[in-house]
């Protein structure tokens, strides 16, 4: 699992502490004319160019006239300040909200192409029958570190398999040995190209992307992005009539220029998304819009069968800690044929992990 990081700047915000509110500004310019004046005016009784009765009292020194100038000036000053950081359109909760920002971001880095081998066997191991997956990223992570890269970067995927050959999975696990966060999206659930990119102010449920979430949540400017069952994905249409698809949404995510200066719609800043990676899956290649497969790599990946079920099982359970008799339980399920070929698939599997998990770990009764 690689650990090195470098940090990138990921925005163009400048963060400045202690800008002062409106009313400080004020009182604080108001006290200092207050007191200049009666300086003033002390010096000229002094030297003889005004009498006692010329004084005017400390609660006339300052007219309604000078509140209003004072009033201009600050919020001048004001809109200055803010506007050098590039937040100035934010609510103070929004602003507040975008501090994990500051000083910039981490991304995961492969330091050497010996590093890359090393994550591309440990996930070949787990999982060998998505080989032409794992075997993609590899070349790019190869490439990430011959070329110096300051973070991970590989070709986005588009992996095409029948329903529980352990796509998302493979996903996850890919991941875990990047030591990177992960944020999943179910393209036939939910409106995704708003669950990605996230919705702008004047929608009644604007929010940020679960994208932009993810690296506000965990700090980190290159979460892989999982896109399920891309190719089901539905369109969406505001009460104007405009079309939102997922296509939208992610191409300027997919190609790296414009992801570089990729615009959040709802903070309406810019962010550097080009060290995010993501992984689209699909049943199959049908459906699966042309702007995806000009810009992945699709890969068509084989069916499961039931010795690669088996030993992955039994890798799983090994690498989750089973003990010796609930893991001979588990494969004595695939020597005695309990499972059919009609229920075969990782899902079925790794449910049955659980389950064995869960009772390998349950208090025994007396």
């Amino acid at each position: 699992m690689t650990r090195a990081t470098t940090t990138i700047p990921f925005h163009n915000l400048t963060f400045m502490d202690d800008i002062a509110k409106l009313r400080d500004i004020e009182e604080r310019w108001t006290r200092f004319l207050k007191r200049f004046r009666r300086e003033a005016q002390e010096a000229d009784l002094a030297a003889g160019k005004i009498t006692e009765e010329d004084l005017v009292p400390l609660y006339n020194l300052i007219d309604e006239t000078d509140r209003r100038r004072i009033k201009r000036r600050a919020m001048r000053l004001l809109e200055r300040a803010h506007s050098k950081t590039g937040m100035y359109h934010l609510s103070e909760e929004n602003r507040a909200r975008l501090t994990p920002l500051r000083g910039g971001l981490p991304v995961a880095k492969i330091t050497t192409e010996h590093e890359a081998d090393e994550i591309a066997a440990a996930l070949h191991a787990e999982m060998p029958w998505m080989g032409p997956a794992t075997e993609a990223v590899w070349h790019g992570l190869r490439a990430s570190a011959r070329e110096g890269l300051p973070g991970v970067r590989f070709n986005p995927l588009v992996l095409a398999g029948s329903p529980g050959i352990g796509k998302s999975f493979w996903a996850r696990r890919l991941a875990h040995h990047l030591n990177v966060p992960t944020t999943k999206i179910e393209a036939t659930g939910e409106p995704a190209a708003f669950s990605i990119v996230g919705l702008q102010k004047g929608w009644g449920s604007a929010s940020p992307g679960k994208l932009v979430q993810t690296v506000l949540r965990d700090r980190h400017a290159g979460p892989l992005m999982i896109v399920d069952e891309v190719e089901k994905a539905d369109e969406v249409y505001s009460n104007k009539g405009s079309r939102h698809t997922l296509t939208d949404a992610l191409l300027p995510l997919l190609e790296r220029m414009t992801a570089r200066e990729w615009q959040c719609p709802f903070f309406q800043i810019q962010m550097d998304m080009s060290w995010v990676n993501f992984v689209l899956t699909a049943n199959g290649r049908k459906g699966l819009p042309a702007p995806f497969q000009s810009r992945c790599v699709v890969l068509d990946l084989p069916e499961l069968t039931p010795e690669q079920l088996r030993q992955f099982a039994i890798a799983e359970g090994t690498r989750r800690g089973l003990p010796e008799p609930a893991l001979q339980a588990l494969v004595d399920v695939f020597d005695c044929g309990a499972i059919s070929n009609a229920r075969l698939s990782l899902r079925t599997v790794s449910r049955m992990l659980d389950r064995a998990e869960t009772l390998a770990h349950r208090p025994m009764l007396n």
